[in-house]
């Protein structure tokens, strides 16, 4: 089992961050929608698959320039701005629905996700981002030694976490009897 530090001013950032997406949200939503702008967030879809996570993010009438995916940590974020398209015309417009603007969201990745293996991809208005899975430590069956019998372990399991036992996990040893 990893030992992670706490960082106090680190949670308090993530809580700042929370409340300013909250308030934000909050007081960007006009009273009266017909006559103020509203806020826009693409509508965005988190697949999982055995070996990735896969989310699309509708963003009609965008490129992959007016978008940004960053990696930070344990954080997917995914922002831009979404351009008005309409002109001014003398005669008025008789109704406007299509939200434009800047937009900002975040996901939180499991542990373990390399950010240099992230990949992002853009089609017809759809973002596809794809989020390969950490491995995982695999289950091994662990012999103990009773006597003068040596132990055997059978199974693999990468080096780096040979020596954890998972002593918060189910037990994974067996009991050979003399």
């Amino acid at each position: 089992m990893a030992l992670v530090r706490w960082e106090p001013a680190r949670e308090l950032n993530s809580l700042q961050s929370e409340m300013n997406r909250l308030f934000s949200t909050f007081f960007d939503t006009p009273a009266a929608p017909q006559t103020a702008l509203r806020r826009w967030a693409p509508a965005m879809d988190l697949v999982e698959t055995e070996g990735q996570y896969i989310l699309r993010a509708d963003l009609p009438g965008m490129t992959e320039s007016d978008v940004n995916v960053e990696v930070e940590g344990d954080t997917l974020t995914l922002s831009g701005e979404r351009k008005e398209e309409h002109e001014a015309r003398e005669g008025g417009f008789v109704r406007l629905e299509r939200a434009a603007g800047s937009f900002s969201r975040s996901l939180t990745l499991p542990a373990g996700v390399d950010p240099g293996s992230v990949q992002a991809a853009m089609s017809n208005g759809v973002l596809e981002v794809r989020i390969p899975k950490p491995e995982q430590a695999q289950r091994r069956r662990v012999s103990i030694a009773v006597g003068d019998r040596p132990q055997t372990v059978e199974g693999d399991r990468p080096p780096e976490v040979e020596g954890d036992n998972g002593a918060f996990d189910q037990p994974q040893e067996t009991r050979t009897g003399a």
